[in-house]
């Protein structure tokens, strides 16, 4: 006996249906795609329980006569492709002839439909894959599918269904995908208690992203302008045959700002020849294009939309038709990287004050008149923006023009009179010396002389260089009255308890003088500081000693 045997055509639809129909969502992909491929302009869904006891989907495309409606159940039966050769220029949603079957297998469907060139309809009911009834009806032109119970026969499959509202909510993002896509067209979803998606037609893709999201989602959003370029063979791809240099790729959509940021990728809708993918070269391309702009961790939100000739992109390579394969993917990926990034480029931010004082700015009155590539006018008086008056040169009396390259002379044009030395506030005189300071040539000679940067300032001609004054010397302390020298000393004096030695011995001196808490009597904070201000003094002399500057300096 044989092993291997045919499989019954029922048992072939369920393994397709579960290929195809994965969810309700699915259910409601299938059927809009045949709506939509029949050249529908409105497209109402009707579902209950989330799409498990019933979704209805209502076109007004072409119908189907009534041979073409039994027809359209059997496997593999397809009004568009006709040869082998179709597969390379798929221009249509659907093309494998496997939705009608597959959802009939596993579920109560009924089909009405009819072309606009008969005078009745036809009325189509299946029942888990079988045909229970075949008869006229009076309809409308166009198409109603009618799918109840899903998986009414398939309990294994039932189980793994999600709760109601999850699967409502996969059906309206799946309806706004393809309400994207369409702008031209109208789509309607509705429960049996609201209304979910409701758009009418409209010519701008920026009004369905309105309708769909909302001014504030629409506030958000950078538009890509529709940018074309010839395809062209990267190293890594085959080489252009002959005709096909006119193949050009077309980029188009919305993405958000760099200040937009989200947390998963859900905001990121990609159409490929009004077809939604989910192709990990765009998302990488995407990605590219925000690479130091957004974190690794967060995603933008991007509206997405490819247009290229039908033989450069498969759309056979995936069961549910979410993946594509493009011929020449790199430089699909480039090309679409650079949109995106050009547009970002384009949109950032601009003070606004800028851009105020921008449309205010007026030539100078004493140059001559210029002309700029922007077209810069003259100031509104009446803007509101405040002016800066810049006075003539002759005016300040530093010359006529001065640093102009516009002169009369084409030249710098200085005055003639030197300019006059600023009265000293201190006067020096010649040879002298601050007061309480020391004269370089009196310091001593040799190895051990203190170094003196102050030689550095010496005057030629001069007997003998000013110096600059001690720390003990400054604002001339000698001539300062009474309460202005308490005040420097007493400043000096907790300056020099702050340091870190002086902090050290003074808190020894507390803990060790007879005074101090440990023997219980009262302490004396005047030998305390006193202590402080040795230790003070003797780490001045040791840091002289080392580098030749003064402790107060180190402090």
């Amino acid at each position: 006996m044989s092993r291997i045997r045919i499989l019954a055509e029922a048992v072939a639809n369920r393994i397709a249906a579960g290929e195809v129909v994965e969810r309700p969502a699915s259910v409601v992909k299938e059927l809009l795609e045949n709506a939509l491929d029949a050249g529908a302009d409105s497209v109402r869904i009707e579902t209950e329980m989330g799409g498990k006891r019933m979704i209805r989907v209502i076109d007004d495309g072409h119908g189907m006569m009534h041979d073409d409606a039994l027809l359209a159940f059997e496997r593999h039966a397809t009004s568009k492709l006709r040869s082998a050769d179709d597969l390379i220029t798929i221009s249509t949603l659907g093309f494998r002839g496997e939705a009608l079957p597959s959802i009939a297998s596993v579920s109560r469907l009924l089909l009405e439909t009819r072309d606009a060139s008969e005078a009745e309809g036809t009325r189509v009911e299946f029942a888990g894959g079988k045909l229970v009834g075949v008869k006229p009806a009076g309809l409308p032109a166009g198409t109603t599918v009618s799918v109840a119970d899903l998986f009414y026969c398939v309990p294994a499959r039932r189980k793994f269904l999600k709760s109601d509202t999850t699967e409502l909510g996969h059906i309206a993002s799946l309806v706004t995908h393809y309400a994207l896509a369409n702008p031209t067209k109208q789509f309607t979803l509705t429960t049996p208690t609201q209304e979910i998606v409701n758009c009418s037609p409209t010519e701008k893709l920026a009004d369905r992203v309105y309708q769909l999201f909302g001014r504030q989602a629409l506030d958000e959003l950078v538009e890509i302008p529709s940018v074309s370029a010839a395809f062209r063979a990267a190293i890594t791809e085959p080489e252009m045959e002959a005709g096909e240099e006119a193949a050009t790729l077309t980029v188009s959509g919305f993405t958000s700002r760099p200040d937009i940021q989200r947390p998963n990728r859900n905001g990121i809708y990609v159409f490929v020849n009004r077809r939604l993918v989910r192709d990990r070269l765009i998302l990488h391309a995407i990605h590219e294009a925000y690479r130091n702009i957004l974190p690794p961790s967060v995603f933008p939100a991007t509206l997405l939309f490819l247009e290229m000739p039908y033989d450069e992109v498969d759309v056979n390579v995936h069961p549910a038709k979410i993946e594509v394969r493009f011929r020449r993917s790199q430089f699909v990926h480039d090309f679409t990287r650079d949109a995106i990034r050009q547009a970002l480029m384009g949109s950032r931010p601009i003070a606004s004050f800028a851009t105020a004082a921008g449309a205010a700015l007026a030539p100078n009155p004493a140059a001559p008149p210029a002309s700029f590539a922007g077209g810069l006018a003259e100031a509104n008086p009446d803007s509101g923006v405040p002016r800066a008056m810049i006075p003539l040169m002759e005016e300040l009396g530093v010359g006529s023009g001065v640093g102009s390259d516009y002169s009369a002379a084409n030249g710098f044009d200085l005055a003639s009179a030197p300019a006059q030395p600023v009265p000293q506030k201190f006067p020096f005189e010649r040879g002298s010396s601050f007061p309480g300071g020391y004269s370089p040539g009196a310091m001593p000679a040799g190895p051990g002389r203190e170094p003196n940067w102050a030689e550095n300032f010496s005057r030629a001609g001069a007997n003998v260089p000013a110096t600059l004054p001690r720390t003990g010397a400054n604002c001339g302390l000698e001539a300062a009255g009474a309460g202005e020298r308490e005040f420097y000393r007493r400043g000096e004096r907790r300056r020099a308890l702050d340091c870190g030695p002086a902090r050290g011995a003074r808190a020894r001196a507390l803990r060790t003088a007879p005074g101090s808490a440990t023997s219980g009597k009262g302490g004396s904070a005047a030998d305390a500081d006193a202590a402080g201000v040795r230790a003070f003094t003797t780490a001045d002399r040791n840091f002289r000693k080392d580098c030749g500057r003064t402790g107060r300096e180190r402090i």
